[in-house]
């Protein structure tokens, strides 16, 4: 069996999480085949509910449902971007839909306000980079529109899986990215939208950039969270300064006093990514 459908299996079996595929993973000899012989040797935590996946029944046609929805991409693939290699907790398996080629190409992640509104639109005209976001409302669609505007290409990270639409609003944007650009989750794809789940997308979405830029968020933003994982795999951080009296210019002043390069204009961020 090869090392795909095995993840496939961990993530279709009730019970295996991620940690517990991980230890399983960490634990076989071999990463480009599985056999049943390879997981009798597990420890016995873990054992039984490796072979319960390898060996379930009803995984091969779900699999095959699977493969004709959308395109799969393991963490041990060709395809699978180098940068979100390196992060802490990366997506054993990424669910995609439209221009995979677009996960090699230098990324900048834009995220901001759902409340987001003139300002941040006004500050991305004219990037002609590949942009990702998150297909939230506000600065995440100004970020996708804005892309395709201007015929560049976008990636859309989402919290859910690729069969649902959320919000509903984004519904012909999340068509048009996949026909221009690209959709990709981490969650399988009838996976519905939930809050817990969105935070989690945010570690992809600075995972598989060169850069983010924060346009308007408040303080306690989850746009910030995104800006915190991207510090932390040491991407280039910008912030779009506002005034100190918008609610939504909070968090990106701060970040700008905590050491982000302030986007004052785009000579600013291309002077800093050459």
């Amino acid at each position: 069996m090869t090392i795909k459908e095995f993840l496939l299996r961990l993530k279709l079996e009730r019970g295996i999480g991620y940690q517990k595929s991980l230890a399983i993973l960490t634990k076989l000899t071999s990463l480009s085949a599985v056999n049943l012989a390879d997981l009798e040797t597990l420890p016995e935590q873990i054992k039984e509910l490796a072979i319960k996946a390898y060996s379930n029944p009803k995984h091969p046609h779900t699999i095959d449902l699977l493969t004709k929805q959308c395109k799969i991409i393991s963490f041990f693939d060709k395809e699978y971007p180098d940068k979100l290699r390196q992060i802490y907790r990366p997506p054993l398996l990424l669910f995609a839909k439209g221009d995979i080629s677009l996960l090699k190409k230098p990324i900048t992640t834009i995220v901001g306000a759902r409340q987001a509104g003139s300002y941040t639109q006004q500050a991305l005209d004219g990037q002609d980079y590949v942009i990702a976001s998150g297909l939230a409302k506000g600065a995440d669609r100004f970020a996708h529109e804005t892309a395709l505007k201007y015929h560049g290409k976008t990636i859309a990270v989402v919290g859910n899986g690729l069969n649902h639409f959320y919000p509903k609003e984004n519904q012909l944007l999340q068509l048009e990215i996949i026909k221009h650009g690209l959709l990709i989750s981490e969650y399988l794809p009838d996976t519905p939208p939930r809050p817990f789940r969105f935070p989690e997308r945010n570690r992809i979405l600075a995972g598989l950039s060169d850069n983010v830029i924060v346009t308007e968020a408040k303080s306690e933003s989850g746009s910030l969270i995104t800006a915190n994982y991207a510090l932390y795999e040491n991407r280039n951080i910008f912030a779009l300064p506002g005034s100190v009296f918008s609610p939504l210019s909070q968090g990106p002043n701060e970040l700008i006093k905590a050491g982000a390069c302030p986007l004052l204009n785009l000579e600013t961020f291309y002077d800093n990514i050459h």
